[in-house]
């Protein structure tokens, strides 16, 4: 089939820069995931900010250069091996060639007369690196688990790659290496190239784009790296120290962000000081509510179900985005409800919902924190002790290991209901106080969109298709997929293979800055075999 792969891994000594410690680069990527998901700047500050997150990017690429896998020879050097993949795979090969049509980079040319209509191309499911293929490869795991991966096509399809890239072993290997090494869209730009768009109309697309793909690659590299990790090219499990020890200092592993209730019962130990720390809440809406329909139907726009097992934490403020998300549409009138299932901006507000900068309303935002301070106080009463009396127990001397653990938990319990009674009282009294002073409400606009986190559940607040609703309300609230532009689809224009664009599998590129799931057009019935997710760059990995 052609030559044999040639895959070098650049390391440290060959290459690559100084090893930088797992810590030092979670800070950098942290710092860089909160800076991209922070709300929009205010009017002129769009420039200051882009160079504040490029140069956390280009810190990053910086430390880690060297580390990426790279192929022995030009792109050139494969097309042979392509071709013969493609062969032994059932594509076409006869009727054109590839080749260099200098600025435009490569494509393909006829090596005979095609006529309008005539097929010349074909190739093979098997072939192909899809959203399926992603699932049943070594990113199925990840894929099953996380939110954003199912809901956002192209950034699967991207980690795909990235993964089968790294495989010695992979089928499309022969395809991967013919990519191009960088690509010519504006998030391969030097600064002061970026810098000379900034009269245009494209500058604003520009600057969200590569807001939108740094964001998504933080947040991907902190949900892939954890502290022990397989190597697959060493063949070995791995594990790293998240701060300096002492010799005869004893050695701790991360296990992740566990609930004390977690450690008791599968480790055996309560945890003092457990920054996740949590407990949990069982909340739904009634489906003989008369708002019930309209309810499930914004909370299922919002990838959040009408009825959850949600969580109360140890930090302030207790709830998370879900969380905070979950009660606004559980409080909502009818009038705000309707605010979140039509007009032209009713799908982008959904992703506000959680967000604390922008309230429903100031009566919402009452009532919720009403509504928690009551349910809180009501769990504490379930309790056959008070944390003082809990406290007084832990004081005997000879109470025994497993009895002052499960005392210790009790008591940890109720200090995060309790907190949350604190919480919830305080952020009562602050809105009340704004409604009653008259405080204007945040004014919500596109550009305010950010990705919502939480240390419980790297989830984001997402829009997704709903398969089972009321028929009646999902006729009228459901989102259309969003068209590909005409131009796309003509194949006089874009370059079958890498060509102008140089885009990953001959496709143009997405309108840029775009992190929206789904895009608003018409309003048409859902097909429910439709699973295809649009707007996200495809260049977000690199």
């Amino acid at each position: 089939m052609g030559k044999k792969s040639r895959v070098k891994t650049q390391k440290s000594g060959t290459g690559a820069t100084a090893a930088v410690s797992p810590k030092e680069m979670m800070n950098l990527i942290s710092e860089l995931l909160q800076k991209c998901s922070s709300t929009a700047p205010s009017p002129g500050k769009e420039w200051e900010e882009y160079v504040q997150i490029r140069a956390l990017v280009e810190k990053i690429r910086k430390k880690q250069k060297g580390l990426s896998v790279s192929f022995e020879g030009t792109r050139e050097d494969f097309f042979s091996e392509l071709m013969a993949w493609a062969a032994e795979c059932g594509a076409s090969c006869d009727g054109f060639e590839i080749s260099n049509f200098a600025d435009e980079g490569y494509g393909l040319k006829a090596a005979k007369d095609i006529k309008a209509e005539e097929l010349f191309l074909w190739i093979p499911r098997k072939m192909l690196m899809t959203v399926e293929s992603a699932k049943n490869s070594v990113l199925g795991p990840l894929y099953s688990q996380d939110r954003i991966l199912q809901a956002m096509g192209n950034v699967t399809l991207a980690l795909h790659l990235l993964c089968e890239r790294a495989n010695p072993s992979s089928p499309w290997l022969p395809y991967i290496k013919t990519l191009p090494a960088d690509y010519d869209t504006p998030l391969y730009f030097e600064e002061e190239e970026v810098r000379h768009l900034l009269a245009t109309q494209a500058i604003q697309d520009v600057l969200s784009q590569y807001k939108n793909t740094a964001r998504q690659y933080a947040y991907f590299y902190k949900v892939i790296h954890i502290t022990t990790g397989y190597n697959l090219e060493d063949d070995r499990c791995e594990c790293v120290a998240l701060k300096d020890y002492k010799e005869g200092e004893q050695i701790y592993i991360f296990y992740g962000t566990r609930s004390n209730a977690e450690f008791v019962i599968h480790n055996g130990f309560f945890f003092e000081g457990n920054a996740h720390d949590r407990v949990k809440i069982k909340l739904g809406v009634s489906k003989s509510e008369r708002l019930y329909a309209m309810k499930a139907e914004v909370l299922a726009r919002a990838g959040i179900p009408a009825s959850s097992v949600f969580a109360l934490h140890c930090s302030e403020p207790p709830i998370t985005a879900q969380l905070l998300a979950f009660l606004r549409v559980f409080c909502m009138t009818e009038e705000e409800l309707r605010d979140y299932l039509v007009g032209d901006h009713a799908i982008n507000k959904i992703f506000t919902l959680g967000n604390t900068e922008f309230p429903v309303s100031w009566e919402n935002e009452i009532k919720l924190w009403t509504f928690l301070e009551t349910r809180a106080a009501l769990l504490l009463k379930t309790y056959k002790t008070t944390a003082e009396e809990d406290r007084s127990m832990l004081e005997k001397p000879d109470l025994s290991l497993h009895s002052r653990t499960a005392i210790k938990l009790r008591l940890a319990e109720k200090e995060i209901l309790e907190r949350a009674v604190s919480s919830g009282r305080a952020k009562r009294l602050h809105f009340q106080k704004q409604l009653d002073e008259g405080a204007p409400l945040p004014l919500y606009e596109e550009s305010d969109i950010a990705l919502l986190e939480n240390a419980d559940a790297k989830l984001p607040i997402i829009l997704r298709k709903l398969e089972e609703e009321d028929e009646c309300v999902q006729e009228e609230m459901n989102l259309a997929q969003i068209k590909p532009d005409a131009a796309c689809l003509d194949s006089s224009i874009t370059p079958v293979l890498n060509g102008q664009c140089k885009d990953l599998n001959g496709t143009q590129e997405d309108p840029p800055g775009c992190d929206v799931v789904v895009k608003e057009s018409k309003v048409e019935k859902h097909d429910p075999s439709t699973k295809r997710t649009e707007g996200e760059p495809k260049d977000g990995g690199k």
